[in-house]
């Protein structure tokens, strides 16, 4: 069961920081009893919802389970998926839609468990900002507008299609543009985009601000409380280390139930993992952790994926999900 939390948004400050993380050594010295501890090399994006394996990292939980981890980071999932395919990383953490994308191209992926997931209601970790001048006030008025996304065919663009055209616009009048969330902000105060996808602590920090304002969440308008990032590995990796899983099961259900638990360990450990500022760690909106895997919500986004031509054929989550 995913348990939400809540804090409170940040004020009206211009945000811009780095993400500069930083590939974090494996725990050393032995288990318990003296056992030798199980290599294990797991690949992370250089993100905020990622520090809770830092955190597992520093807190000793994946040694508790017998696993010497080595973190590396990746600057996304296109980056990700061929180098855990290729056994360069045993294990990664990035968005479902890239897993099943991947599984639809012919790479042999295992979804391993729940990782992070927006939050159903209220103010989510995620949303669209339009600048005020380019009259949008609507999800249907995004249609001819410029639309900045991290990825296309992602997980953004792909639900404020589904949101315009619920709202009863053209989903294909979009006009989306590929570019870092960092840039976003210049790029709409300049006016050369209409409106931005954006994740903490750039949502706040825009929706704030006085030349931009809140579209909406377009998780909420299409699958609320979307699993955001999940873990994966390649299937024959999951065949030949059976034993490797099931320590790391168990170290990552504790993980992130102790990041759930305790949101100020995962602020503290943002400061360091991704040189964010202190005042902006504090106040960041914190996605929902949790090892649980939500196959509802995977059905659903794999029919959108389906429906607007991400993938060519449906999705077989029996076969792409191990946690089942």
């Amino acid at each position: 069961m995913k348990h939400p939390f809540a804090s409170a948004a940040a004020a009206g400050t211009v945000l811009t920081f780095a993400l500069t993380a930083c590939g974090g050594g494996g725990s050393t010295g032995g288990g318990g009893g003296g056992e030798e501890l199980q290599p294990l090399t797991i690949g992370v994006i250089p993100i905020a919802p990622s520090a809770p394996v830092q955190l597992a990292l520093d807190e000793g939980i994946f040694e508790e389970h017998g696993l010497d981890v080595t973190i590396e980071t990746a600057q996304g999932g296109a980056a990700m998926l061929p180098a855990v395919s290729g056994g360069s990383m045993d294990i990664g953490v990035g968005n479902p839609l890239s897993v099943i994308l991947a599984e639809d191209q012919g790479l042999d992926m295992k979804i391993l468990s729940g990782y992070s997931s927006s939050l159903p209601e209220g103010e989510d970790i995620t949303g669209v900002a339009a600048n005020r001048d380019a009259g949008i006030a609507s999800w249907a008025d995004l249609a001819g507008k410029r639309v900045a996304v991290n990825t296309v065919n992602g997980q953004g663009d792909l639900t404020i299609k589904e949101a315009v055209s619920q709202d009863g616009g053209d989903p294909d009048a979009v006009e989306f543009v590929e570019m870092p969330f960092q840039d976003m902000p210049a790029q709409l105060d300049r006016g050369e985009i209409d409106a931005a996808w954006v994740p903490e602590p750039f949502l706040t920090q825009l929706i704030n601000g006085e030349q931009t304002e809140l579209v909406g969440y377009n998780y909420q308008e299409t699958v609320p409380g979307l699993d955001t990032m999940v873990t994966f590995s390649s299937a024959s990796f999951a065949e030949e280390n059976p034993e490797v899983l099931e320590n790391y099961d168990a170290a990552i259900e504790d993980a992130l139930e102790f990041a759930q638990d305790n949101p100020e360990r995962v602020r503290e450990t943002l400061v360091s993992f991704l040189s964010m500022p202190e005042e902006v760690a504090a106040d960041l909106r914190l996605e929902e952790f949790d090892a649980e895997v939500d196959r509802d919500e995977l059905e659903t986004l794999s029919e959108l994926m389906l429906k607007y031509d991400v993938i060519s054929n449906e999705a077989n989550l029996d076969e792409i999900i191990q946690a089942d």
